[in-house]
């Protein structure tokens, strides 16, 4: 072989291993990562009697409803506490002790002025299940009580176990709301609480439901529409929609009422049907 025809062969080896190392860095094709169950939303009780809802998607991400407006803020440098910003918001939250408290400033450039106050109660860990979480195919979904007050509602609901074992549900229930078409009454947010204007809070725990059993939980909202966010009439819902801690699939109730401001808060399941009430009112004179 002359020294050209050689030099010729080096040269296009060359070639074909840089195509290949060129072939090997192109990035492969994204792969959608599948949809998760719904976010929880966290409401926030505010000193100026709004509720602020917040979804925390991740660790550095809070989406914040507030005044019939979602902003995006992220996550930000902290002294103490959690602080997200974005949108001309800063949120900042804190827990001490059995409570989160939470701080709503609007920044502007001069610095920032504060324009809400909220707080939420804190749950303690709940220990482990005991058993198997309940199947949604075990499980039977019905209205067994009330009560109402002051522009506030309140209905309890029980999960009863259908089944032939003894099955196990923690935490907050996933409800969602239809309309008379069967679609999704999006513009009202469910809202995790542990207590609420007719009932004293109470923390989630794991409840073992016996077959024949129940573990309840309450679904409570307001009556009143909240003119000052534009709202006069309040949407209409004729059914609930829910999926039982643990549970993967959802059961469907027929349950007619009109929530006001938005939201309706749902409370932990308990293993008692009467829910502890709410803080006898201040004397009149």
């Amino acid at each position: 072989m002359t020294r050209s025809a050689i030099v010729l062969t080096v040269c296009l080896g060359l070639l074909a291993a840089a195509c290949s190392r060129q072939d090997a860095a192109q990035p492969t094709s994204p792969v959608e990562a599948p949809e998760g169950q719904p976010l929880a939303t966290v409401g926030y009780a505010c000193e100026s009697g709004r509720t602020i809802a917040v979804v925390y998607p991740d660790a550095q991400t809070a989406r914040l409803t507030y005044d019939g407006r979602d902003y995006l803020l992220t996550s930000a440098v902290s002294a103490s506490g959690a602080r997200y910003a974005g949108e001309g918001l800063e949120w900042r939250t804190a827990s001490r002790g059995a409570q989160e408290s939470a701080v709503l400033t609007r920044l502007d450039p001069d610095g920032g002025a504060v324009i809400e106050r909220c707080s939420r109660p804190v749950a303690a860990a709940a220990p482990p299940p005991s058993g198997a979480p309940c199947a949604a195919a075990d499980l039977r979904l019905a209205v067994e009580g009330g009560d109402a007050g002051m522009g506030h509602r309140l209905t309890t609901l029980a999960l009863r176990n259908a089944g032939a074992a003894a099955c196990t549900v923690s935490g907050y229930p996933t409800v969602s709301l239809l309309d008379d078409k069967e679609r999704a009454l999006t513009s009202v947010r469910a809202v995790q609480a542990t207590g609420g204007y007719l009932v004293q809070g109470r923390a989630p725990t794991p409840v073992a439901i016996r077959p024949g059993q129940a573990a309840w939980f309450d679904l409570a909202w307001s009556v009143i529409p909240h003119e000052d966010q534009g709202e006069t009439v309040c949407p209409s819902a004729r059914t609930v929609r829910v999926v039982a801690p643990g549970a993967a699939a959802p059961i469907d109730l027929p349950l007619a009422f009109t929530p006001c401001g938005g939201q309706v808060e749902v409370s932990p399941v308990r293993p008692v049907a009467e829910a502890s009430t709410g803080p006898a009112p201040a004397a009149t004179n």
